[in-house]
């Protein structure tokens, strides 16, 4: 075997001779796409900022959960309080799947690029319009119908997002670097929770009770207004990704084009295997991300008793650290595989979930900040890959159509959820660990998921061109194709 054959991973070795054997000659120039680092550097950067405007608009609400309920459900009890609030927040995640049944699609047949910048401005108006709705002092009943309307806005323009940006900045990277590039929308998003909680935290510690009450919560979601207008410029500056203006430049878009029922059919039936992979990971990611960013704060607060800003700091510790990890874990992810880093953080997650808890409600200051910290590490060893492992899964002609399935349904049952199911747990059973038994349920799910899951780390995506990041590599690439031929037409000679 030649040294250059011999060095490549093994699914990337595997692909590209069934791409050679398939075009019985070895890769031309024409035949390796290569992005323009410029180029490459604004998709990315332009669609975390993105991101992270967006994910602030919608991680607001977590944080401020205890004083929605008191706001808009007043006459409750400070537990039923708590639980309409979730169930609100939850009612976001129910409109979800019909967000990705409706731009998935478009996705698919305009591009990428303008889907993504509707779903910027339709969450900023949601979010902005949550900030002006009267109390249910002032307006009764309409007050809490019309927080529910806000948050289907913004619950509809997210069922387009994780999965237009992964999709689109999935078809920028290179090959070699796509679960570090791709992580960079991750650390957006954890960015927007970050701001968000930042932003609570320090509204809690200047404000009195009474004024949080009053006027203070509002705050953060007014801002969603100017954050959606730049992100909604940065969003509309953006080109097209490679992959699909390809697909559009060879005219193979007979599925694109096909009715949105055959095309749903054509997933199911087709790439069946894929979506319950999808929703596996995605299940495992989304329960972890919403019990530490949409549940930890009021756990915190209700059921442990401690201070509004304790709690705050406590998440935005937690928050901090996934920014420094995730992408470290998106490169490692690169080098390593993604079934390793997804095997690794699932088997963790079922050992440490309820030594994690237990840190959690202890006394002091340490052992909570341990707990935390222990949490988001788990949580960017499921989040720094996925952006990357999620739409390798899909062919790209029906790639945004197949995240906004797989993804949009997994989350709606069971991320959304999990901060109104945990809550519920621990109101029923007074166990103030049924969080830690959830996520060892998720981390089980997870394990038999990785079981499944085809490594995707270097290899092309489904339907498009090998991605590299410079005519060097591309020379290279080309290269190792003849010596990968001759080498494998040796091997079928010799059966």
């Amino acid at each position: 075997m030649p040294g250059s054959v011999a060095n490549m991973p093994r699914q990337v070795r595997d692909e590209l001779t069934r791409r050679l054997r398939r075009s019985k000659r070895a890769f031309r120039e024409e035949d390796v796409q290569v992005v323009e680092g410029p180029l490459l550097k604004r998709a990315v950067g332009a669609s975390a900022l993105g991101n992270c405007m967006e994910w602030f608009d919608f991680g607001v609400y977590s944080y401020l959960a205890a004083t929605i309920g008191k706001v808009f459900f007043p006459g409750a009890s400070p537990a039923a309080q708590l639980i309409s609030s979730f169930a609100t927040f939850a009612a976001a995640f129910v409109v979800r799947p019909l967000g990705g049944l409706v731009f998935g699609p478009l996705g698919d047949r305009i591009g990428r690029q303008k889907v993504l910048a509707t779903t910027m401005i339709l969450m900023a108006i949601g979010t902005f319009s949550i900030g002006l709705i009267p109390s249910y002092a002032s307006i009764g009943i309409a007050a809490p119908a019309l927080l529910l309307l806000a948050r289907m806005v913004q619950g509809f323009s997210t069922g387009g997002e994780y999965g237009g940006a992964t999709t689109f900045v999935a078809e920028y990277s290179p090959d070699r670097r796509r679960g570090f590039l791709s992580s960079w929308l991750d650390f957006g998003t954890f960015v927007g929770y970050a701001l968000g909680s930042a932003l609570v935290t320090a509204l809690n510690l200047m404000l009195s009770d009474g004024q949080m009450l009053s006027w203070g919560w509002r705050i953060p979601f007014l801002i969603a207004g100017p954050l959606g207008v730049i992100g909604l410029y940065m969003r509309l500056r953006l080109e097209e990704s490679p992959a699909f203006q390809q697909q559009l430049d060879e005219h193979e878009k007979s599925l694109a084009q096909a009715s949105v029922g055959s095309e749903f059919k054509t997933i199911v039936r087709k790439h069946w295997r894929p979506l319950l992979i999808c929703m596996g990971l995605v299940l495992l990611y989304n329960v972890t991300n919403y019990m530490a960013t949409g549940f930890l704060p009021t756990y915190q607060t209700e059921t442990l008793g401690r201070s509004s800003g304790f709690a705050d700091v406590l998440v935005l510790i937690g928050m901090l650290w996934i920014v420094l990890l995730i992408t470290f874990l998106g490169r490692l992810s690169d080098h390593v595989g993604r079934r390793p880093v997804y095997g690794c953080a699932a088997t963790a997650m079922i050992v440490l979930a309820v030594p994690a808890f237990l840190l959690l409600k202890a006394d002091g200051t340490w052992a909570p900040v341990a707990g935390v910290l222990i949490l988001a590490t788990l949580l960017a060893g499921f989040a720094a890959p996925s952006a990357a492992t999620l739409p390798a899964l899909f062919p790209t002609a029906v790639r945004y159509a197949a995240m906004g399935i797989g993804f949009n349904f997994a989350v709606a049952a069971f991320g959304g959820t999990t901060p109104l199911f945990t809550e519920a747990l621990v109101e029923i059973t007074g166990n103030d660990l049924m969080p830690a038994y959830y996520l060892m349920a998720a981390g089980v799910v997870g394990l038999v998921t990785v079981r499944f899951l085809p490594e995707s780390a270097q290899v092309p995506l489904n339907g498009s061109q090998p991605m590299v990041g410079s005519r060097q590599e591309q020379r290279e690439l080309i290269i190792t194709s003849k010596d990968l031929y001759r080498y494998s037409k040796e091997r079928s000679g010799r059966r």
